[in-house]
């Protein structure tokens, strides 16, 4: 599973707040060197990191949903998963 956040730092007061968190997990079905994924992102801010899984899939806390079919895992680095969902999440 990976778990992507988004930490905005603030040069003026030193802050560091997550304004966004998502999850990208295999869903067992691929094969030969290519993956099945689904995603998760949350709104809001996720207390606890051992809570994340739940946290994000919780219906009160989805944002948007989507999926990602035969990715070549083994040949393209993970910045590019990141965005295949990003776009099956609708985001431009």
């Amino acid at each position: 599973m990976l778990v992507i956040r988004i930490e905005l730092h603030s040069h003026r007061t030193g802050k560091i707040s997550e304004i966004a968190r998502m999850i990208i997990a295999n869903d067992g079905s691929g094969e030969n060197g290519r993956g099945n994924y689904w995603g998760h992102a949350a709104k809001g801010v996720v207390h606890g990191d051992h809570m994340i899984p739940a946290a994000i899939m919780h219906a009160s806390r989805q944002l948007r949903q989507g999926k990602v079919r035969d990715y070549p895992r083994k040949s393209k680095h993970v910045w590019n998963l990141l965005a295949r969902m990003l776009a099956a999440m609708g985001y431009k």
